[in-house]
């Protein structure tokens, strides 16, 4: 193959007929002139057994480059057959790592999930846990703050802070010495009372505080403030003991300092009817110290209560109302009708005709009318020897054999029998000799005293 047939007449042709013969060389310009020369130069030719094919540039390459495709393609599908069993397995382990990779990344993202939800499951059931016992606490606090509230003061000596709500209805006033000695006064430290907000609060906001996690805030708050309520509450508990301890040690102070024999005393408290089968006191085993306290107050109220009663006997209180002026006291002093000295049994007060004269201790009426120098008189027998006359009464409204009890009015402020003027002549005996009934009014401020 060459671009001119001049290249190829520089060689003889082989013929199949000359086998045996002898070669000879032809002469060069015998074979130019047998084959003539190509039209052009750009042009290929195939010379095979004296056959000529001759191509243009376009289809020789055309050709060329198929046949080096076609090797290339044998060549890959040759490789690819060789060689697709290791390709298969690396194609399918890098599959199968892929996979397991996504599983494991899967199974990672899942459990961070359960971790999540089981951590968000224990925050609630926490939170559940903390507010169900804020709302067992609060409970406790409000029970506590009723028992407070239905606890009445018979002491008499608390002092109490001024309201801080205005409300005038807190205050009681104290009533005179001559009423009772039992005072009822507002119940301790209504700011005791745990007022029920909290549940509104947290219960319906619970879920959100969850979610939020914020709840903790809350929750703290709500301990401090339940806190705040438990110490007034502890503050009061132990001002009311405190009080009630003070007023005993008052009560027995004073019946010892009256010369007074208290069991005498307690024996002539007349019994009121009341029974009922015997309860022996017993706390539970779980008794907080604010549940103790509240038992030794009401061992201790029940038995004040006792000497309260006893000490009802007790004439201590003033026989008038108002203020106290005396005009004479006990002991001697020159007689305003004789002028000289002379013993006076009894304390006069000064007041006006017809003025209520109330008795100072129960007791029972064992005289009731005109009684030489103490005019219209009455006397009262408080039993145990003590006993009290009301002299130179105008009126009088009991009558003898009548029980009376403190406060009741007996009579009415005069001027009969030997009197310079109205006022009241007060007397204390025991044991029929009279004593200065000074000593037991001093006593009943005392008691009454804070």
């Amino acid at each position: 193959m060459s671009k001119s047939s001049a290249q190829y007449s520089q060689y003889p042709q082989h013929h199949p007929h000359d086998h045996g013969r002898s070669f000879q060389r032809r002469p060069t310009a015998a074979v130019a002139a047998a084959i003539p020369l190509p039209a052009t130069d750009d042009a290929y030719t195939i010379v095979h057994a004296g056959k000529q094919v001759r191509f243009g540039p376009v289809v020789f390459w055309i050709v060329v480059g198929t046949v080096v495709l076609l090797g290339l393609w044998s060549a890959a599908t040759a490789t690819y057959f060789a060689f697709r069993d290791d390709v298969l397995t690396r194609l399918i382990a890098r599959q199968a790592e892929m996979q397991y990779a996504y599983e494991d990344r899967i199974a990672e993202l899942r459990a961070k999930v359960d971790r999540t939800t089981s951590r968000q499951l224990l925050d609630q059931e926490q939170f559940d846990q903390k507010l169900d016992q804020i709302m067992r606490r609060q409970t406790a606090l409000e029970s506590r703050a009723t028992a407070l509230g239905a606890m009445p003061d018979v002491t008499g000596s608390i002092p109490r802070a001024a309201p801080q709500r205005g409300d005038a209805s807190q205050i009681t006033p104290k009533p005179s010495p001559i009423s009772d000695t039992v005072i009822f006064v507002a119940p301790p430290d209504r700011e005791a009372r745990l007022e029920s907000r909290a549940p509104a609060v947290a219960a319906p906001l619970t879920n959100q505080f969850a979610k939020n996690q914020g709840f903790d805030n809350v929750l703290v708050r709500l301990t401090t403030s339940l806190d705040q309520v438990e110490r007034r509450q502890m503050a009061t508990l132990s001002a009311v003991e405190e009080g009630m301890d003070s007023r005993m040690r008052r009560m027995r102070g004073v019946v010892s300092d009256l010369g007074l024999n208290l069991a005498n005393l307690e024996a002539a408290v007349p019994r009121s009817a009341m029974g009922g089968p015997f309860v022996p006191i017993k706390l539970s085993a779980n008794a907080g110290p604010f549940e103790k306290q509240l038992n030794r107050i009401n061992v201790t109220r029940a038995e004040m209560d006792r000497l309260n009663r006893t000490l009802a006997l007790v004439p201590y209180r003033k026989p008038v109302i108002g203020e106290v002026e005396f005009t004479s006291g006990f002991g001697v002093r020159s007689d305003p009708f004789l002028g000289r000295p002379a013993m006076h049994t009894g304390l006069d007060f000064r007041a006006a005709t017809g003025d209520p004269v109330r008795v100072t201790a129960n007791g029972k009426v064992v005289s009731a009318g005109w009684s030489g120098g103490y005019g219209r008189m009455v006397e009262v027998d408080h039993g145990n020897g003590l006993s009290t006359r009301y002299g130179h009464l105008s009126e009088i409204s009991v009558k003898v054999g009548e029980f009376v009890k403190i406060g009741q009015v007996v009579g009415l402020v005069g001027s009969t029998g030997r009197s310079t003027g109205p006022h009241l002549h007060y007397e204390t005996r025991i044991e029929g000799e009279a004593v200065d009934p000074q000593k037991f009014l001093r006593a009943g401020v005392r008691l009454s005293a804070g």
